[in-house]
């Protein structure tokens, strides 16, 4: 089974249940490690910069959300780490993933309806679509 996955996670409902298919995934495999990875978007560090005191606290801020996350992971005795990247988010993910060659790539779906996903593109769809390994997209 997978032994190196990538979980893409940002605090969101969809992460929490990306972050439940892992466990079932790596719980098979007890050699398996999981890399959390959660992009600070460029888009919003001006304002999380402005509104924080420290890169200090910037830093607790952003590891907050992925608290519910790793509280699962710990329960279920999952070897992980956690990265966090700067830039945009789907191609910082892909990016991470292909350089780093991990065996699957696990994310959420955020379900932007169809129009909504022409008009902006979703996350995980750039990311299943320049990823060089497989991926699955968790609802």
């Amino acid at each position: 089974m997978y032994k190196k996955i990538l979980l893409a996670a940002d605090g969101s409902d969809h992460s929490i249940r990306a972050t439940s298919e892992v466990i079932k995934i790596a719980s098979m495999n007890e050699t398996s490690i999981v890399t959390v990875v959660l992009v600070a978007d460029y888009s919003q560090a001006k304002s999380d910069v402005l509104h924080s005191g420290s890169s200090v606290e910037l830093d607790m801020k952003r590891r907050r959300k992925l608290m519910p996350v790793e509280e699962l992971l710990r329960a279920a005795n999952i070897n992980y780490r956690v990265e966090i990247l700067h830039g945009v988010p789907g191609p910082s993910i892909v990016e991470f993933a292909n350089k780093q060659n991990y065996e699957l790539l696990v994310i959420g779906s955020r379900g932007l309806n169809s129009l909504q996903e022409m008009v902006l593109g979703s996350v995980s769809h750039k990311v299943v679509k320049r990823a060089e390994c497989p991926v699955m997209i968790v609802k």
